[in-house]
This record gives structure tokens, C-alpha cells and sequence, in this order.
């Protein structure tokens, strides 16, 4: 492993006081390193929120093991743990909590109840880098938590997934897992990464946002970027290159990502609460969130709307950037949900969110003007 690599591996377990971080291609590949190392099997059940993305359950299915959706409460989108309890059986092995757009998850509950029941927790911090429950950071409380920091997350190396964890025994196992079969991304794979983590950094603002997305997905399918999601991953079958490390090009953008980490977070509360007054001065009502014992850091800003596919298609063509997360349960809409346990109806706050919300940009390169652009334009439809 490279020095540079190494050095973020350091820097951000530092970022969280935990013991041990490992970076991956993808934050799906290091969810996949966890479960793993923790023997996850055939005949293991995994539960998780019925309101995420497909690329959280594959690793599940590619150990052979089973997922298991509950339903969300209606105000963070994070698992209803007044459902947690029925959906455990003897066969569960790891709760994963899900820090839905950086709300964190009532983690006193969670621990509760998979305390009780002999229950790994394993954190999904996709979402939610920097946010905190009670004063302490999500992504400490479980056995081990993972991270992304693809395109749209919330800071981006292009690619990228991170665990952190600082039980010595799963540490151990991760890192044994990664010296014996962990495999490198090609030199092509590299600087295809490379280059668009330039095109990114000189021309994706707001504006540009939704005519580069279609471009994006059009030409990961033809093979010619190194997209986030391949068309094979829409099956739960896993690809031979799947377990990749990170690479040198990443960890570098990461490192530079940790400087400016602060600023990043400042920004994002002062974008949210931004967005909160305006929608209130334009008579929308703001859902109440209990942040008594949160802190909670979004990478967007969660909004219930009727004609949902009517705002996205007119955002695009005003250049607003406007996020569909999560089109389905198991986002994106292309997701085949009978392959992957889910039954329609058996999360109906889930499903009914997919059809509702839409999300507003808090990346450093929105500012207030953007802001109120944004709110004008999503206002113009009736709050759901």
C-alpha cells in the first residue's frame, strides 16, 4: 500500500478518535470488507431500512445472506425502531443504522435493542460525515461504520468508501482481507478517474448539474467513465474486480477533502437553515425534528412535493439542481425489487417517500442566490 494511502487511512480514523480506518474503490466494497470479515454467511439476516440504495444490499447478497427491510419513520427517513424488535430473528446477525441524507438514527435505541438480542451494529455513514448524536459522532457508536465519497456525497473523491472501527479483532480481519485478495485498479481505471475529477472540479456548478448527470449515466453505460453504479451491479451477482482498493489519485483528493472538512460542515448547517427560512417565509411548513440530542450534518435537504417526476424533468431544463433521492425503497427506480427480498407494500412510509421527496443541494458551491432560486422553483409545487 502506498504512503499516501496510508496517510488518509490515518487521517480520517483521526477525524473520528477511531483506531483504524481502511479505504476502497467504493463505499459498497468497504460494507462488503465488514461483512465479511464478521463471517457473514448463507443463512444470515442483515436488517436495514426499507428507504436506501440497492448498492447497500448487494454486498449482503453476495455473501449469500438475507436482508431485511423495516419501514422509516416519516420526519428523518432512518429506521422506525418502534419496528426494529419484529423484524429480528434468530438468524440476525447486524443491524445496519442508516444515517438517512445526515439525520442521525436514534442510536440509543438501536443499541438497546441489538444489545439485548446479542446484535452487531454496523453504522452507514454515506450520508451523514460529521453529524452527531448527543455530542458524539455517528459512526462511532457501532462495532464499525462505512463511508462514500462518490460524486454526490458529502465531500467526493470521485469514487471512494471508507471503514472506520475500533474493535481490534475486526480490524484485524479486515486488514488480513485485504492483503489476500483485495485487488488493484487498473492504470485505465485510474485516469479516467483522474480526468473527471478535473472536468468536475472546472464545470459541474448547480446549473450544469442535471445536463452532466445524463451525460454521465449515458456514457457509464457505454463503458467510457468509471461510473458509480455499472449496469451489472443491478443484479446480485458479484463481479470478479469487486473487492478493489482505493487508489492513490483518491486518497490524495481525500486528503485535501479533510482540510477543508470544517468549512465544508459550516456551510451545509448555514445552506439547511437557509433553506428552512425560506421556505417558511413562502408558508411551507418545516417537519419537526426532534434535535434535542442531534446534530445533524445533511448532504441535501429532504422536501415532500406532489408531481415529483414533474419537478425533476422541469428542473432540468432551468438548470436547477434538484436530487431525486430515493426514487424507490431501493433507489434507483431501475432496481428489480423482488430479487432483492423487498415486497411491494411492506414499507409504506418508505414507498410513500419515494414518491414525494425531492432534494435541494448544500455543496460548497451553492450559495444564497442558488439557494433562493432553488426554493422559488420548488415552491411552485404543492408540498405534499
Amino acid at each position: 500500500m502506498s504512503e499516501i494511502i496510508e496517510k488518509y487511512q490515518r487521517r480520517f480514523a483521526e477525524f473520528f478518535g477511531a483506531e483504524r480506518a481502511f479505504a476502497f474503490w467504493k463505499g459498497r466494497v468497504a460494507l462488503y470488507a465488514i461483512l465479511k470479515a464478521m463471517g457473514i454467511g448463507p443463512g444470515d439476516e442483515i436488517i436495514l431500512p426499507g428507504y436506501t440504495c440497492v448498492m447497500n444490499v448487494n454486498p449482503i447478497k453476495y455473501l449469500g445472506a438475507k436482508p431485511v427491510y423495516v419501514d422509516i419513520e416519516p420526519v428523518t427517513f432512518n429506521i422506525d425502531v418502534n419496528l426494529l424488535r419484529e423484524k429480528i430473528s434468530p438468524r440476525t446477525k447486524v443491524i445496519i443504522a442508516q444515517h438517512t441524507y445526515g439525520y442521525p438514527c436514534d442510536m440509543d435505541a438501536v443499541m438497546e435493542i441489538a444489545g439485548e438480542k446479542g446484535i452487531v451494529v454496523v453504522e452507514d455513514c454515506c450520508l451523514a460525515l460529521g453529524s452527531k448524536y448527543k455530542g458524539r459522532m455517528v459512526g462511532t457508536f457501532g462495532k464499525a461504520a462505512y463511508f462514500s465519497s462518490q460524486w454526490n456525497k458529502p465531500y467526493t473523491t470521485g469514487l471512494g468508501g471508507m471503514v472506520i472501527t475500533s474493535d481490534s479483532e475486526l480490524a484485524g480481519k479486515i486488514q488480513s482481507l485485504c492483503e489476500s485478495w483485495m485487488r488493484r485498479p487498473s492504470s485505465g481505471e485510474i485516469f479516467m478517474l483522474w480526468a473527471q475529477l478535473a472536468v468536475y472540479r472546472l464545470f459541474i456548478y448547480p446549473r450544469t448539474t442535471a445536463f452532466a448527470q445524463n451525460v454521465f449515466r449515458y456514457l457509464t453505460k457505454k463503458g467510457a467513465v468509471v461510473g458509480s453504479s455499472g449496469t451489472n451491479e443491478f443484479r446480485p451477482v458479484m463481479a470478479e474486480d469487486f473487492f478493489k482498493s482505493i487508489s492513490g489519485v483518491q486518497a490524495r483528493s481525500g486528503l485535501r477533502q479533510l482540510e477543508k472538512l470544517s468549512d465544508n460542515i459550516k456551510h451545509r448547517k448555514e445552506m439547511a437553515l437557509l433553506y428552512e427560512k425560506l421556505l417558511k417565509q413562502r408558508g411551507w411548513s418545516i417537519p419537526k425534528f426532534d434535535s434535542s440530542g442531534s446534530d445533524p450534518v445533511l448532504v441535501r435537504y429532504p422536501l415532500r412535493i406532489d408531481g415529483k417526476s414533474e419537478a425533476l424533468e422541469k428542473a432540468a431544463g432551468k438548470g436547477i439542481e434538484l436530487g431525486s433521492w430515493f426514487e424507490c425503497p431501493l433507489h434507483p427506480i431501475e432496481t428489480p425489487l423482488e430479487v432483492y427480498n423487498y415486497m411491494h407494500g411492506s414499507c409504506p412510509q418508505a414507498e410513500i417517500a419515494a414518491r414525494q421527496v425531492v432534494n435541494l443541494p448544500l455543496h460548497p458551491r451553492v450559495d444564497e442566490k442558488i439557494a433562493r432560486k432553488t426554493v422559488e422553483f420548488v415552491t411552485g409545487f404543492k408540498q405534499a
